[in-house]
C-alpha cells in the first residue's frame, strides 16, 4: 500500500537556478524520507512547483535539512546482538564495524557460551529470553505515564555467525566440511526457527579466509537452500523504488546477491607499499578486511550502517513488537476474561444460596397456611354438630390435644 500525501500549494522561487535546485533536492527528500516498513508502505511528499520572478517562496526545500537537524539532536538507538560459538571473531568484527574497542570501556551485556555446551538443544532459550525481556520492557515503559524519555533496547539485528569448518573445529570435521559442503548444522537451524519471528536475523560466514573463492559461493548456495527448506525467515531486503538512481539500484542488487555475508574482522593495521589497512598477515600473503575481493565485510557494513539500519528499526516496530504487543495484550485479555468468569460464577453461587433460603421460607409458610385451614375446617365441623368451639377445646390438662392456634 502506498500513501502519498499532496499539497496544491504553489512553490515561488527568485530565479530558474533556485526552482532547479529544489527539484533534485525534493527527489533526494523524497528517497530520505521515504518510509519502508515490513508491509511495503512508503510516505512520500509531492508539491506543485511554479515558477514566478517574485520574492515570495515558502521553503519546503529545508525539509530534509529539517529532518536532519532534528535527528542528529535527538540521536537514535540501534541494538546490535551478536550470536555464535566462541573463537569466531564476534568481538573482532564488532570492532572493526565502528572502528573502536567497544568492549574496553563499555558495558556491554554478554550471554552464556552459545554452542559450546555437550548438550547445544536448548542454546537458544537465552537469546530469546533477553530479546522477550528488552520486548516487556519497552512495553511496560510505552504503557506507563512517562513515554518521553523511553530508552528503546530492543534488537534491531541479530548478525548469526555460522562457522565455517561446519559441525566442529577439528581436522576431521574441516575435512568433511570441504568434501561435502556441510551448512547449517541442526543447532542452528533450532536457533533460527526460535528467533526469525522476534529479531531480525542475518547470517554471516566467520574466517572466510579459511575457505576458498568456490568454497565459499558454495557454501553460501547450501546456506540458502537449508533456510528455505527449513522455511526460515532471514532478513529481507526491502525493493527499491522505480525513481531510484542506477547506482543505489546496483549496490541494492550487489548487497542482495552477498547473502549470507561471508566477513573477515581484525583489529591489527598493517602497512604496505606506504599505505595503511586493517587485514591479516600470512606467510603466503595479506588479507584486507576492507577489500571487497577478499570478503564482504565493506558491504555488512554498508547494509548496516549507510543503507538498511532504519529499515531494520521499522520492521523491528511494525511486525515484531507488534506482534509481541499483540500477545502480551491477548494474554491480559484473557486473564481479565477468566477473572470476569470467576466472578460470575461466584455471584451465582450467591444467588443460589439465597434463592435456597427463599424457598425453605416459603415452605414454611406453606406449611403454617395448611395449619390454618386444618383448624378452620374442624371449628366448622364443630359448629355444625352444635358444640361450643371453646368448650370442646378446654379440656383437661391431661386429655388436652396439641392444638395450637396460630
Amino acid at each position: 500500500m502506498r500513501q502519498i500525501i499532496k499539497t496544491s500549494a504553489p512553490v515561488l522561487f527568485k530565479s530558474r537556478a533556485n526552482e532547479e535546485a529544489f527539484v533534485s533536492l525534493a527527489l533526494g527528500a523524497r528517497r530520505c524520507l521515504s518510509l519502508r516498513g515490513g508491509g511495503g508502505r512508503s510516505f512520500s511528499v509531492l508539491a506543485s512547483v511554479r515558477f514566478q520572478n517574485t520574492q515570495e517562496f515558502i521553503g519546503f526545500a529545508t525539509l530534509p535539512e529539517q529532518v536532519h537537524r532534528k535527528s542528529v539532536k535527538r540521536g537514535f538507538d540501534f541494538t546490535l546482538m551478536v550470536v555464535g560459538e566462541a573463537g569466531l571473531g564476534k568481538s573482532t568484527l564488532v570492532n572493526s564495524l565502528f572502528l573502536t574497542d567497544l568492549y574496553k570501556e563499555r558495558k556491554v551485556p554478554t550471554g552464556e557460551c552459545y554452542g559450546d555446551a555437550v548438550n547445544c538443544e536448548e542454546n537458544w532459550k537465552s537469546v530469546e529470553r533477553y530479546v522477550d525481556e528488552q520486548f516487556n520492557k519497552f512495553f511496560q515503559d510505552e504503557s506507563g505515564l512517562n513515554r518521553k524519555n523511553i530508552q528503546d533496547h530492543r534488537v534491531h539485528c541479530c548478525l548469526y555467525f555460522i562457522p565455517p569448518y561446519g559441525t566442529g573445529p577439528t581436522v576431521w570435521a574441516a575435512i568433511m566440511h570441504r568434501l561435502t559442503f556441510l551448512a547449517l548444522r541442526q543447532m542452528d537451524v533450532e536457533f533460527m526457527r526460535r528467533l526469525h519471528k522476534k529479531v531480525n536475523i542475518v547470517p554471516v560466514i566467520a574466517k572466510a579466509d579459511t575457505l576458498t573463492k568456490p568454497e565459499i559461493q558454495k557454501l553460501k548456495t547450501n546456506l540458502l537452500n537449508d533456510i528455505e527448506d527449513n522455511k526460515i525467515k532471514i532478513y529481507q531486503f526491502p525493493e527499491c523504488d522505480s525513481d531510484e538512481d542506477e547506482e543505489f539500484k546496483q549496490q541494492d542488487r550487489e548487497l542482495k546477491a552477498s547473502i549470507p555475508f561471508a566477513v573477515i574482522g581484525s583489529n591489527c593495521v598493517i602497512e604496505v607499499a606506504g599505505k595503511k589497512m586493517r587485514g591479516r598477515q600470512y606467510p603466503w600473503g595479506i588479507v584486507e578486511v576492507e577489500n571487497p575481493a577478499h570478503c564482504d565485510f565493506v558491504k555488512l557494513r554498508t547494509m548496516l550502517i549507510s543503507t538498511h539500519m532504519q529499515d531494520m528499526k521499522e520492521v523491528t516496530q511494525d511486525i515484531h513488537y507488534e506482534n509481541f504487543r499483540a500477545q502480551c495484550i491477548s494474554q491480559m485479555q484473557q486473564v481479565a476474561l477468566k477473572e470476569r468468569n470467576k466472578l460470575k460464577r461466584e455471584s451465582a453461587a450467591n444467588f443460589d444460596t439465597v434463592g435456597d433460603t427463599d424457598k425453605l421460607l416459603q415452605q414454611k409458610d406453606e406449611e403454617i397456611r395448611r395449619m390454618q385451614e386444618m383448624l378452620s375446617q374442624m371449628q366448622e365441623k364443630l359448629k355444625e354438630s352444635g358444640k361450643d368451639p371453646s368448650a370442646a377445646l378446654s379440656l383437661e390438662p391431661g386429655k388436652r390435644d396439641s392444638v395450637v392456634n396460630v
